[in-house]
């Protein structure tokens, strides 16, 4: 998995949310009861791309495969519930596609 790591020390998750990790974009909100305007987490299920946002820093994970898109997104799971920052949600919007992409995956259960 390649992993790059960017500083944006002026924005907000919301350049996320509406501009870099949109839903017609191919991404998908990761959500936590930690999401706030300083930080973030979108999947997109066709690139195999993860981005983190928190406070300036962003860190975007580049899945080799499929299984270790999984594998990531899983791992990502377990750590939120662990650290009590659940229910974790995978939020699609309407999007019939992202929705088609995550089940394919084996992460519908996830979807909300």
């Amino acid at each position: 998995m390649k992993t790059v790591r960017e500083f944006y020390p002026d924005a907000e998750r919301y350049l996320f949310d509406f501009k870099l990790c949109t839903f017609k974009k191919g991404y998908a909100q990761l959500d936590t009861d930690q999401d706030a305007w300083y930080f973030g987490t979108w999947a997109n299920p066709e690139k195999l791309i993860i981005v983190s946002y928190a406070e300036g820093d962003c860190t975007i994970q580049y899945a080799d495969s499929k299984e270790e898109f999984i594998k990531e997104i899983n791992k990502w799971v377990e750590w939120n519930n662990e650290n009590g920052f659940s229910p974790v949600r995978i939020d699609p919007g309407l999007n019939e596609g992202l929705i088609k992409r995550f089940k394919s995956l084996g992460l519908g259960n996830l979807l909300h």
